[in-house]
C-alpha cells in the first residue's frame, strides 16, 4: 500500500553513533526538523534498534515512521539517501504491523505490563533448563516443555530472534503468529506451532525455584517470572515506511530464498 501523502513536517530522531548524527545535522538543514507532536511522519536514523524504540515511543499516535540506515543490519530500513526525501515519503508503501502484550507475573506475584513488536522470549536463568507448560486460550497443549526457552513472534519478528531458533517466517500481513522452542530438549522432536494471531498464549514455569526463568518483551526483561500471558493487541495500529521493491513483505519473502 502507497503512502500517496505529500509530507511537509518531518522530524528527525538519530542514534547516537557519528554517522548517525551526521546525517541528522546535513538532513535538517536541509528539510527542517519539527517537534514529534507537530510532524506528519518521522524519519528515524540508525539501525532496527532505533526503529524498534521509535515505534515503542510513539505508540497509540498512528505516525508512520520512515527509516533510513545508519546502523549495522537496518532490515526495517531503507537505504540512506540524502536527496528527493520529500518523493521518496510520498512515494513509500505503508507497513502495519501489531504489537504483542505482555503480561507477566513474577515469583513474588509481581505483574508486569509491555508491548512487543518483535516477540516475546522466555529464557532459562541459569545452568538449569527451564521447564514450561503451554495453553492456548485456555486449553493446555503441551504438559511440559524442557528447554533453553520459547518465543512467540510477530510475522515482523519472525525474521529475527526467531529465525535464528529454526522459526518459520510469516509474510507480513498474515494473521498468525510463531511459537518457536529454543534448544528442546523433550519432547524433543516438538519443533514448535503456527499460531493464529488471535490466539492468547499462557505459558507457566514449572519449578520456578529450581528453574528460574526470566521473560523479555523487545527491550523490557522481567526476571523470575511464574505466568506470562501473550496475546496480539490488534488495536495497536504501527506504521512504517519503506521505498518501492524495498518493502517489508518484500524482504520478509526475500529473506526465504537468499542464501
Amino acid at each position: 500500500m502507497t503512502s500517496k501523502h505529500h509530507f511537509e513536517k518531518i522530524a528527525f530522531v538519530a542514534t547516537a553513533t557519528t554517522s548517525a548524527r551526521k546525517a541528522l545535522k546535513s538532513l535538517t538543514a536541509r528539510y527542517g526538523n519539527v517537534p514529534i507532536e507537530e510532524a506528519e511522519v518521522v524519519v528515524a536514523l540508525g539501525g532496527d534498534g532505533l526503529m524498534l524504540q521509535t515505534l515503542h515511543r510513539l505508540m497509540g499516535r498512528k505516525l508512520p515512521i520512515y527509516g533510513m540506515n545508519r546502523g549495522s543490519v537496518g532490515f526495517l530500513m531503507n537505504e540512506f539517501r540524502e536527496n528527493d526525501l520529500h518523493d521518496r515519503l510520498a512515494k513509500a508503501r505503508r507497513s502495519v504491523v501489531h504489537p504483542l502484550a505482555m503480561c507477566a507475573v513474577d515469583t513474588r506475584g509481581h505483574t508486569s505490563k509491555s508491548y512487543a513488536i518483535n516477540e516475546v522470549s522466555l529464557l532459562r536463568a541459569r545452568f538449569q533448563a527451564a521447564k514450561l507448560r503451554i495453553s492456548i486460550d485456555e486449553h493446555v497443549r503441551l504438559e511440559s516443555l524442557i528447554c533453553d526457552g520459547l518465543i512467540v513472534a510477530t510475522p515482523a519478528g519472525s525474521t529475527a530472534y526467531n529465525l535464528s531458533a529454526n522459526g518459520p517466517i510469516l509474510p507480513l500481513e498474515a494473521p498468525l503468529l510463531a511459537l518457536t522452542p529454543i534448544s528442546a530438549f523433550r519432547p524433543r522432536r516438538w519443533r514448535g506451532a503456527i499460531l493464529p494471531q488471535r490466539a492468547r498464549v499462557t505459558i507457566d514455569v514449572l519449578e520456578p525455584a529450581k528453574r528460574p526463568v526470566n521473560a523479555v518483551g523487545d527491550n523490557v526483561e522481567v526476571k523470575d517470572v511464574q505466568r506470562v500471558e501473550i496475546a496480539m493487541d490488534s488495536s495497536q495500529d504501527l506504521v512504517m515506511l519503506h521505498d518501492p521493491g524495498h518493502s517489508l513483505d518484500e524482504r520478509i519473502l526475500r529473506e526465504q530464498f537468499d542464501w
